[in-house]
């Protein structure tokens, strides 16, 4: 495609065609044993060179040319008519004693002198061929130090060499193009063409079979009209590359075109055209690559880079096969897995963690029974971590919950002794002071804290664990909150859990002595009343429920036996998994960037992190956490970061953060 463009470009131009004269061709055959692979014309051996007696207008020094030195007899057959094109007076641009050489079929080009210099071959060694600023070599075991330094083009065909090694043309540094064709090296070091800071074509590819190996001899222009002669034919292409250095390119910054084509590139290295900043065009056709992981970042590059670039095919995965890398949709997916890291380690105990957002920060509330404290933690965003703010006293602190009323900011502090609390945050002392006590009458042994809203208006319920306790709602009425509404008594409720269903404002208690309830709000009454039951489901200590893909879950957490994954079906609540969970305390789902998981605390083992997986339906062990007796998960987000709070009720409160991997990289 890049050969006919650049073809069509040239041959386009009329002055070239004018300046061509088959009469004035010379066959430049090389012998049977330099020539690339392929195939021989059927032809006649070749006719020995005859100097051309053409007389220019400015003829040379009257010293005749030495002769030119023949490789060695030609093979038989012969070659595809070879022609050279005159210098034509006054023809615009023509200026210029260089001449652009080329294999027939494009294995190589080469910039070449007027006539006269043609005929002088440059001092080099065999197996080179020089003229005034270009080289032909052909079996060469890499460029020769003898070539000249102000060479401006070089051909290196059917080389010997196994790699490019760093720095191996740095001897060349007036290269402006340098063509690597039917080579066997199968590598390209790191800064292998460092030094040619005036390269503009670097090509590297295997023609195909039936090449003719004869000479074209064509008039060289100045500026813009060398660059559509050196884009007149294919370089450098099959030389068996397999794999090449991310550096291999660093430095390059001027080069324009650059091939690659017909290799056995499966991969390239991540941001291996990264210094090419005036890259133009790209070929990369007959290579297969591997459409994987390691090709994503080829296949965002494509997307954003403004150069030409061939189509990339694809000869792997199965899935992608035959298909062009441009059609892939995404490697999100398949490319990237999540992990968590343990962020930060807070030195004391705790056994729930709530957070809450107050003017564009993010705040955590930690209860610490061991210490009668209620710790208000704030997101450091300098230090990005998460530093004390203030803290709330009280005797057993089981629970603190935050109440966004508004501009407002209260917390519930949930104690086993001494009554609970509600505090206010005052800014002008910035901090948390008293503002409500809960009646003790009603609440004994609080077990769970949960807030929600109905239609505009703000409550929250207190789960009661004791015999005579009575889990009771509360409701916010413009100057305080008061009871609302008891639930029912005698049931040792573990855990409250407010959700939708179709539509519809529900709470689910879960209690040691009944399987869970769930109670429907009544639109006409303003109260929850009975609407069913989960059955067989014994001895739950607590219920979440969250919502993924559309769906509506609930986990219930049971110390003894399997805690359990249920989907809300339009009718009932279904089980589609069972945990193994001995010792559990906890169950939590919580998701981080369509990432849904499972946390499960457990007293007896370490505690264990599933994650959901879309094509089994099901939740599967994703990694373990050691934290001692864990009593909550809580996810918490900030600064486009995501930790996850781990209480502990005998050791340290852990914070981990969970993080995205690439793949890729």
């Amino acid at each position: 495609m890049i050969l006919q463009e650049h073809s069509r470009e040239y041959n386009s131009r009329a002055s070239i065609a004018r300046d061509l004269e088959a009469g004035a061709a010379d066959a430049l055959c090389l012998p049977a044993g330099l020539r690339p692979a392929g195939r021989q014309s059927a032809s006649a051996a070749p006719a020995p060179h005859r100097p051309s007696h053409r007389r220019r207008r400015d003829p040379p020094p009257a010293r005749p040319p030495p002769p030119r030195p023949r490789p060695g007899p030609a093979a038989p057959g012969r070659c595809r008519a070879d022609v050279r094109a005159r210098e034509a007076a006054g023809s615009g641009g023509m200026a210029g004693p260089l001449r652009l050489l080329s294999l027939c079929t494009g294995a190589a080009l080469l910039l070449l002198p007027s006539p006269g210099a043609a005929r002088r071959p440059g001092r080099c060694s065999p197996p080179c061929s020089c003229w005034r600023e270009s080289a032909l070599c052909v079996g060469a075991a890499g460029p020769p130090r003898s070539l000249p330094a102000g060479l401006g083009s070089l051909s290196l065909v059917n080389g010997t060499f196994a790699e490019v090694k760093d720095r191996m043309f740095s001897h060349l540094p007036s290269l402006q193009l340098l063509l690597l064709n039917s080579n066997s090296f199968t590598v390209i070091r790191d800064d292998a063409f460092a030094g040619l800071f005036h390269l503009e074509y670097l090509q590297e590819e295997q023609h195909a079979p039936g090449i003719d190996t004869c000479l074209l001899l064509f008039p060289q222009r100045k500026g813009r009209d060398l660059r559509a002669a050196g884009r007149l034919q294919r370089f450098i292409e099959g030389n068996k590359i397999e794999t090449i250095s991310r550096n291999a390119f660093r430095g390059l910054r001027d080069l324009t075109h650059l091939s690659l084509a017909n290799n056995h590139l499966k991969a390239l290295p991540r941001d291996v055209f990264s210094d090419l900043d005036s890259l133009i065009e790209l070929d990369l056709r007959g290579n297969k690559f591997e459409c994987d992981c390691k090709a994503k970042w080829l296949f965002l590059w494509l997307k954003m880079t403004n150069s030409t670039v061939s189509d990339v095919l694809c000869i792997g995965p199965a899935e992608y096969q035959d298909k062009k890398l441009n059609d892939v949709t995404s490697f999100d997916y398949e490319c990237t897995t999540t992990d968590f890291v343990v962020h930060q380690i807070l030195p004391y105990q705790s056994v729930s963690v709530d957070t809450f957002n107050s003017k564009n920060d993010v705040f955590v509330a930690i209860a610490q029974p061991s210490m009668e404290n209620c710790m208000v933690l704030e997101w450091d965003h300098i230090e990005m971590n998460f530093r004390s703010y203030d803290n709330i006293t009280g005797q057993s602190i089981v629970g603190c919950k935050a109440i966004l009323v508004g501009d407002q900011v209260f917390v519930v502090v949930a104690q086993l002794f001494g009554g609970s609390h509600i505090y206010k945050y005052d800014e002008s002392w910035t901090k948390f002071v008293k503002f409500q006590d809960i009646e003790v009458s009603r609440i004994s042994k609080p077990n769970d804290i949960e807030l929600f809203e109905i239609d505009s208006e703000m409550f929250f319920v207190i789960a009661d664990s004791s015999k005579a306790g009575l889990s009771t709602v509360y409701k916010w009425n413009n100057k305080g909150f008061y009871s609302y509404q008891s639930l029912h008594e005698w049931f040792r409720d573990t855990d409250a859990e407010f959700l939708d269903i179709d539509g519809k404002s529900h709470l689910i208690l879960s209690s040691r002595s009944q399987v869970p309830i769930i109670l429907q709000w009544n639109k006409v009454s303003k109260k929850f009343v009975p609407h069913s039951e989960i059955p067989n489901m014994e001895d739950v200590l607590a219920v979440k429920s969250f919502r993924m893909q559309d769906n509506l879950y609930i986990t219930l957490t049971r110390f003894i036996g399997d805690s359990r994954v249920m989907k809300w079906n339009s009718k009932q609540f279904v089980e589609i998994q069972a945990l193994p969970s001995r010792g559990a305390m906890t169950l939590q789902p919580f998701s981080f960037k369509n990432n849904y998981y499972l946390a499960l605390g457990s007293d007896y083992t370490f505690s264990q992190i599933y994650q959901w997986d879309d094509e089994k339906k099901l939740f599967v062990l994703f990694k373990e956490i050691y934290v001692q007796a864990p009593r909550s998960f809580t996810a918490v987000s900030t600064d486009r970061r995501d930790f996850f709070f781990a209480s502990s009720f005998k050791g340290s409160t852990q914070i981990f953060e969970h993080i995205i991997i690439d793949l890729s990289l």
